[in-house]
């Protein structure tokens, strides 16, 4: 049986890395994002160039009815999938709130919370049948602690957290695991942080020092570990930052 990994916000940072890291264990990784289709067939050669397989997906993942065709699809065509990653990003930037407009907050929603309900309610009956799989959620800070100028991403990730929880509480009599990740910091990425800072990126490197920036790949790493724990001893909430950072419960918002 071919095991599938399934990743919903496949750029070039966590979820491409994730990728790569499943692939050289013998997944078929199904990568999908929104757009930039060279960067998505870059990294599907760079899978298949060191003996992986992969699948580029482009869609968007807030439309009607795609994430649920993508799941059947893939069940279908490609194999089983035992693990899926949602690692969709629903950061609008920082706003004040008399800024976010009711379709941008609503978006962050779409983004952070519904989407992985489509996505939960579409896989996991495939799941339960065989009696075991994963979903990997990559979070945020603002899922615990919610902050000035943050009032969509705080809310739907506070919600992706709640939904991660009430799924947990559901499904893990049934075999099924959720894992619930705080990324708590900037992580290395040159299509999220990257285009966030633009010109300032490397500038902004310099300035955090030695591995003051999450690594994407050894991010993969722990959700690689994650995702193969036994049954006797699974994680549900973990988070991760660089060592210069404090904790999001001893920071100040």
């Amino acid at each position: 049986m071919t095991q599938t990994l399934l990743i919903i916000g496949a750029g070039a940072g966590i979820g491409g890395h994730v990728a790569k890291r499943f692939a050289r264990d013998g997944y078929h990784c199904v990568l999908v994002r929104r757009s930039n289709q060279a960067g998505l067939d870059r990294m599907v050669a760079e899978i298949e160039a060191e003996g992986g397989a992969a699948t580029g997906v482009l869609l968007d993942a807030t439309k009607p009815e795609v994430i649920e065709e993508l799941v059947e699809r893939t069940e279908r065509d490609i194999g089983s999938i035992t693990c899926a990653l949602y690692n969709l990003g629903a950061q609008i930037g920082n706003r004040p709130l008399a800024a976010t407009s009711a379709k941008m907050f609503e978006l962050g929603w779409r983004m952070g919370t519904f989407g992985l309900f489509r996505l939960a309610q579409a896989l996991i009956p495939h799941m339960v049948k065989r009696g075991d799989g994963t979903i990997l959620v990559t979070s945020a800070t603002s899922a615990v602690r919610g902050n000035a100028g943050q009032h969509s991403h705080a809310a739907a990730m506070g919600g992706r957290r709640m939904l991660c929880q009430s799924l947990n509480a559901e499904f893990a009599p049934q075999g099924i695991h959720i894992a619930h990740i705080v990324i708590d910091g900037p992580v290395d990425a040159p299509d999220t942080l990257g285009r966030m800072l633009g010109d300032r990126f490397e500038d902004y490197k310099r300035s955090r020092g030695p591995d003051g920036l999450l690594d994407p790949a050894a991010i993969a790493e722990t959700y690689h570990h994650i995702a193969h724990q036994p049954r006797n001893a699974r994680t549900f909430e973990l988070d991760l930052r660089p060592w210069t950072d404090v904790p999001w419960w001893n920071d100040n918002p």
